[in-house]
């Protein structure tokens, strides 16, 4: 795996760090490659119980696509311009969003274009106070990608989606964390402490009911009531068959601390 992007196990949790800071974090060719990679290498392993996203610095999280590397992309006739949403980008943000166990983001400094799609198709969002998002697209001529159209919507709702699609700027921490964007708002000093923690709190938890949250949650919001009842009907059937779910009956009784299994 290329060193733009860092993957560490530990304890159940699959840390992934966009690692080019001097460069704020911008999606070249090797980094999207890389990044798909451990991302499907995540979702895969039974050993993975939840994932953390992160990157490096304090300045980015992402900034999206690189374009310096984009421009010279360009002039040279390249297939790979606009390819790389179908074979970088779709398979990153299916990967994250369909994985049956829970992916934190945690977002250090901007999230611009890609980088704000692939925050927003993680699971829970720690966000630094000097963080910002910004969809980007329009401005460089473009339509959204990275899923954003399909999880921006459902955040902060169609109505301001389309105003931040159409008339980019960057919604501060503050504001995305009164949008819902940001699910925990905290000091920028504190950001790699406090998304490791969240994101430990859920590698120890009960990974097959948090996968069933998860689907639950995808299929509930494009079906119907009646859909979504069957669909929650087969969700619990397989979670209360999990040996967590027996682990977490008994520990309650006894009022102790259940220690899950993710399974």
């Amino acid at each position: 795996m290329a060193d733009t992007v860092l993957y560490e196990l530990s304890d159940g949790l699959a840390t992934i760090t966009l690692n080019r800071p001097e460069a704020m974090n911008a999606l070249n060719i090797a980094t999207k490659v890389a990044l798909r990679d451990a991302v499907q290498a995540a979702a895969t392993d039974d050993a993975v119980r939840a994932v953390l996203l992160t990157a490096a610095g304090d300045r980015a999280f992402c900034v999206g696509q690189d374009l310096k590397e984009h421009i010279g992309l360009l002039a040279e006739g390249s297939q790979q311009v606009m390819s790389t949403v179908r074979e970088h980008y779709n398979p990153v943000v299916r990967a994250l969003t369909e994985m049956p166990k829970p992916v934190v983001a945690g977002v250090n400094g901007v999230a611009a274009g890609a980088g704000f799609g692939l925050a927003l198709a993680a699971d829970y969002r720690v966000v630094a106070d000097t963080a910002g998002f910004n969809t980007s697209f329009a401005g460089v001529a473009l339509t959204a990608d990275s899923g954003i159209s399909w999880t921006l919507p459902r955040v902060v709702g169609p109505g301001r989606a389309a105003d931040l699609l159409l008339f980019p700027r960057t919604v501060k921490a503050q504001e995305a964390y009164e949008w819902g964007i940001a699910n925990r708002l905290v000091p920028a000093a504190d950001l790699h402490a406090e998304a490791s923690k969240v994101a430990r709190a859920l590698a120890g938890g009960p990974t097959v009911a948090y996968g069933a949250i998860k689907e639950s949650v995808a299929f509930g919001s494009s079906h119907s009531l009646a859909q979504t009842l069957e669909k929650e009907d087969e969700l619990q059937t397989r979670a209360g068959a999990s040996e967590d779910h027996a682990i977490a009956v008994r520990a309650f009784v006894n009022k102790e601390t259940p220690k899950y299994l993710g399974r």
